[in-house]
């Protein structure tokens, strides 16, 4: 028998926490610490590696325009991937906080343009062009085999997808060491379409 079948009874599942936001915070706290314990040129080299997964499943970037991000807390280094979307024919954008509470906003940028400092002393584009992005690329704190991402708890990501016009791809970027069984999704956690991974060996 496979799935429970015949067995009378639903699969047993992971108990669900009585304060999921609760649960959430510890094991966020838990998955960034174990991710700085990694030394540094680890961490550098399962970049690369997403970085190569990364551009066989974006394809061709011409013409696509594509969220990045600025890595935070030992997140995978993607920037050098940005200069290369510009000479491919694409936008690079950074995603950028306005205020707490609403969706995310995006810039273009690339290497040598002006940055300012914003939440979290993260650079943002200082000047870039705003424009909605084809693609997203998702840093995870977290993520399950069902593909929801446990972020940083602010909501940012979530919001802004369920409020973009035309959906993007999706696609959740992390180490393999980050899997859990599960984040325990709720009504507004919004699955990644893809999740790319490497292992630090």
């Amino acid at each position: 028998m496979q799935d429970g079948e015949g067995s009378g009874g639903e699969i047993p599942r992971p108990e669900v926490p009585d304060n999921v936001y609760g649960w959430r915070k510890r094991e966020r706290e838990r998955l960034i610490a174990a991710r700085l314990q990694q030394p540094a040129d680890a961490r550098a080299q399962a970049g690369r590696l997403i970085t190569e997964r990364l551009r066989a499943a974006v394809g061709d970037v011409h013409g696509k325009r594509i969220s990045l991000y600025w890595p935070f807390r030992g997140e995978p280094d993607l920037r050098p991937w940005m200069e290369e979307i510009w000479l491919g024919g694409g936008m690079a954008l950074l995603p950028i906080v306005v205020q707490k509470g609403q969706p995310l906003v995006f810039r273009s940028w690339r290497h040598g343009e002006r940055l300012d400092r914003g939440i979290w002393n993260i650079p943002i584009p200082a000047d870039g062009t705003a424009a909605d992005p084809d693609v997203v690329i998702a840093p995870l704190v977290g993520f399950d085999p069902e593909q929801y991402r446990l972020g940083y708890g602010g909501g940012f990501f979530d919001r802004t997808l369920a409020a973009l016009q035309d959906k993007p791809l999706v696609i959740g970027v992390g180490y393999g060491s980050q899997a859990i069984e599960t984040i325990h999704p709720q009504p507004h956690d919004i699955p990644m379409d893809r999740i790319i991974t490497a292992d630090i060996s």
